[in-house]
């Protein structure tokens, strides 16, 4: 090796004596840019285009180069002559073997070119170069860089704001360069290169904010570890970034720091949420990053606490009832979470109702997370973490309610139903919200069987209390009450029949609602299921289980009722809802009507009332009379309900009831329920009240009334008195004349139903004045400008033609010669004065 180097002495004097020419022209005072550049040109063939061992390069610069060379890169004007004196100290540092004694010459000259204000380099290109220099220092000279820090650091504040994207990553580069060339030094500096850091971390090129990143990670892990509360927030804000590998490198970051960092304990509760965070990464490989990490992590912090932790290693089994598909943490990332929670859950919750969206989608993904690590030590932290599930359930964003919903099932898989449930249940009765009854029925979703039947009773009562099931006509209030039923049947199946009829009374008050026929088929469907666990065959079954009861319920305080009142809805439903079930109940069923139909009782009540009665008298052996016992309330219903709703009274409203009376009375009677006996009964109680309603002004009482007439002269009216005949027709013939043709035609049926009466009747004799004047009237009507009106009033005239054809011949005379056409006059005549035929 001596020989060697004596070898290269005169080489290097032969090196030196080769630029002494070109080095007096680079140095000479008043050289020009062309001769300076001729200079460098011969330096550069002299020093780099020939071969030279380390050593002469190192002698030749450091003796005779290094100086020119920075004095030309500091302060040269031409910016061809800067760029080939970068490339001649890059060899020279590349080549040299001992490039540290340069760094007194080249520190200044790079601060001065790169720092302003005294200076800056103009051209982005050779920027970047400086700073590759600055980095090949770090590399090369280590430690001896360490009474330049602050120059370096200096240089690093102002590259890192650069505005040349490529000298920003060459920065980065050197910031991580300066760490772990001298880790002893760095942390005294460290803390200046933060700001900067983060002015640039949300640089619009990806790429610098993944360079920033992992500067970030290397400058805190070998500097000052109290720039990480300076940090978190910028990294935190990178997980939302769009790019995969940013947020893969902030995964990185965070996961080496809790590794190595060696104040990781003090800022657990800091970093681990955002490790975490990683685990609902859309990008599969950064999923598998931050779990690949936290095993680490756990599996170290476990051997670090060993001797805290044996009995959990060695007891640990997990829940019979965890969720399904869900793999279980390790015991050290359980502990990690646990301990920490009480940190982290504070900052977490706020974030989960923060205004911005993307934030709260990523605080409720992070929130069921943390519950899986944190099993039943979630019973410490119940208060807080329900207030807050109950506030994001009412979301906008169905993202966040959907994770909300499976971190509330982790409540009820691993806290006692007798702290969650007591905590619940007792919010909601004091103010029912939707989002209340959200987190229990998600409670109830992922409790188990077991679990949850002691405390069945206690729920089925609390659901079908008045204060909560009817505290809000709210359809989303109702469908979220409708899917807490459904997560009592699917969860507690058989047990259910214990809590049957507090469901049944709950499914009823949602079906109820106004506005919710939408529901209709689900609560169908869930009275199935409800049926079916107990081995019935379908929802009529649960009615006949529980009719008398639910009409005990409805029926509390049907004295009090209004047309507001939900029990009104909720009788509505049972009755028609149970089809012939009804029957099985109808005292209790006609009590309330005639209750609550009094005249005194509110009008729009009544009215909904009557509606429902009619609706079920249409179909009345299929519903009231399914048990054959409704005709032994018939007197209560003609006396008691339509009686008193037919009397005449003043105003809408009143002509309204009227109205659906009538209904009621016609679909009664329409319905072939009653026997020609109990008909005439009906006769004898509302005739006076029906002969007064064909005079209503509405068109649909007034048809129905000749509808009724029609019936009782049809079915009992040869059993009249004369005085009875002569009361009726009247009426009826007034309506001949009638605004609607529906009503003029059955008005027609009716007459044709009274002459019908007088046949082979002892009374006809003591009437014929009275069959004279409706002859006279119907031949007016003969004559009508409808063809339908005139047809239907010439049947009449047919019909009664038989009592008196003489009379109504003569009558006939008179008037033929004023019809406008003879035609249905001669009809008539013709089927008077035609021989009938005889009956053998």
């Amino acid at each position: 090796m001596a020989a060697a180097a004596a070898g290269e002495g005169p080489r290097a004097a032969e090196v030196a004596q080769a630029l002494s020419r070109p080095l007096s022209c680079l140095q000479g005072p008043e050289c020009g840019r062309g001769p300076r550049l001729r200079a460098l040109e011969a330096i550069r063939a002299a020093v780099q285009e020939r071969p030279l061992p380390g050593a002469v390069v190192q002698e030749v610069f450091a003796a005779h180069l290094v100086r020119p060379l920075a004095r030309c890169l500091a302060a040269d004007a031409a910016e061809r002559c800067r760029e080939l004196a970068l490339q001649l100290l890059r060899h020279g540092l590349g080549h040299g073997d001992r490039p540290a004694e340069m760094l007194p010459v080249l520190l200044p000259a790079l601060a001065q070119r790169l720092c302003p204000p005294r200076g800056c380099e103009p051209c982005e290109e050779l920027r970047l170069g400086l700073l590759q220099l600055l980095s090949l220092l770090l590399r090369r000279c280590g430690a001896s860089m360490a009474p330049y820090l602050s120059d370096v650091t200096r240089i690093l504040q102002a590259t890192l704001l650069d505005d040349y994207a490529e000298v920003r990553r060459e920065s980065c580069r050197c910031a991580v360069a300066c760490a772990q060339a001298m880790p002893e030094h760095f942390h005294m500096q460290s803390e200046s290169l933060i700001s900067p850091l983060m002015q640039t971390i949300s640089h619009q090129h990806y790429r610098v904010r993944v360079d920033v990143i992992q500067a970030t990670g290397t400058v805190i892990q070998f500097g000052n570890g109290k720039s990480v509360d300076d940090v978190l927030s910028h990294l935190a804000q990178r997980f939302f970034d769009e790019i995969p590998k940013v947020r893969q490198a902030v995964t990185t970051v965070i996961g080496e720091w809790l590794l190595h960092l060696r104040d990781r304990y003090s800022y657990f509760h800091k970093l681990v949420p955002l490790l975490l965070s990683g685990f609902t990464d859309e990008i599969p490989e950064n999923m598998e990053l931050a779990w690949s990490y936290w095993e680490k992590i756990g599996l170290q912090w476990e051997k670090e606490n060993e001797e805290d932790l044996k009995d959990k290693i060695d007891f640990s089994v997990a829940p019979s009832h965890y969720p399904k598909g869900v793999t279980r943490p390790g015991v050290g990332c359980r502990e990690l979470v646990s301990r920490n929670l009480s940190k982290i859950l504070p900052g977490l919750c706020h974030d989960i109702t923060d205004w911005v969206e993307s934030t709260r989608i990523k605080a409720s993904q992070l929130l069921y997370i943390l519950l899986l690590h944190t099993e039943d030590h979630i019973t410490q932290h119940m208060e807080l973490l329900l207030r807050t599930l109950y506030r994001a359930c009412m979301d906008e964003k169905s993202d966040v309610v959907r994770n909300c919903v499976k971190a509330a099932e982790l409540i009820g898989t691993f806290v006692s139903p007798k702290v969650s449930l007591r905590l619940i249940t007792s919010a909601f009765e004091k103010t029912p919200m939707p989002s209340y009854i959200m987190i229990l029925t998600a409670v109830i979703r992922g409790s188990p069987k077991e679990v949850l039947k002691p405390h069945l009773t206690d729920l089925g009562n609390t659901l079908s209390k008045a204060e909560v099931c009817q505290r809000s006509e709210e359809v989303f209030y109702m469908e979220q009450l409708l899917c807490c039923v459904q997560a009592l049947i699917e969860v507690c199946q058989e047990d259910c029949k214990e809590i049957s009829l507090q469901l049944t009374k709950v499914l009823v008050t949602v079906m109820a609602i106004p506005h919710s026929q939408h529901l209709k088929e689900k609560v169908e469907e869930t009275m199935c299921s409800l049926a079916k666990v107990q081995q019935l065959d379908d929802f009529l079954y649960l009615y006949k289980q529980h009719i008398i009861q639910l009409m005990e319920w409805v029926s509390v305080s049907h004295n009090c009722w209004t047309c507001y009142s939900p029990e009104l809805l909720q009788l509505d439903i049972i009755a028609t809802h149970s089809g012939p079930v009804i029957g099985e109940a109808l005292h209790d069923f006609i009590l309330i009507l005639k209750t609550c139909l009094q005249p005194n009782k509110d009008p729009q009540m009544r009215l909904k009332l009557f509606t429902l009665l009619s609706q079920l008298l249409q179909k009345a052996n299929e519903t009231v009379n399914s048990q054959g016992q409704f005709l032994s309330y018939l007197e209560t219903v003609i006396k008691d309900i339509l009686a008193p709703n037919l009397q005449w009274h003043a105003g809408r409203t009143a002509a309204a009831i009227r109205t659906t009376a009538v209904s009621c009375l016609w679909a009664l009677i329409h319905c072939e329920m009653l026997s020609p006996k109990e008909i005439l009964e009906v006769e004898g109680m509302l005739m006076p009240q029906i002969i007064a309603s064909l005079d209503e002004d509405s068109k649909m009482t007034r048809l129905m009334a000749c509808r009724i007439v029609d019936v009782f002269l049809k079915v009992c009216g040869r059993q009249f008195d004369s005085d009875k005949l002569i009361n009726t027709y009247p009426e009826v013939l007034k309506r001949l004349d009638d605004a609607s043709p529906d009503v003029r035609l059955a008005a027609a049926h009716t007459l044709t139903n009274w002459f019908k009466c007088l046949k082979d009747n002892d009374v006809k004799s003591v009437m014929q004045n009275n069959i004279r004047f409706l002859y006279q009237e119907l031949l007016i009507h003969l004559d009508d400008q409808d063809q339908n009106i005139q047809n239907a009033v010439l049947e009449v005239l047919k019909e009664g033609s038989i009592l008196y054809p003489e009379l109504l011949v003569r009558e006939i005379e008179v008037v033929v010669h004023k019809h406008r056409t003879p035609v249905y006059c001669n009809q008539l005549l013709n089927h008077i004065q035609s021989p009938k035929e005889s009956v053998l």
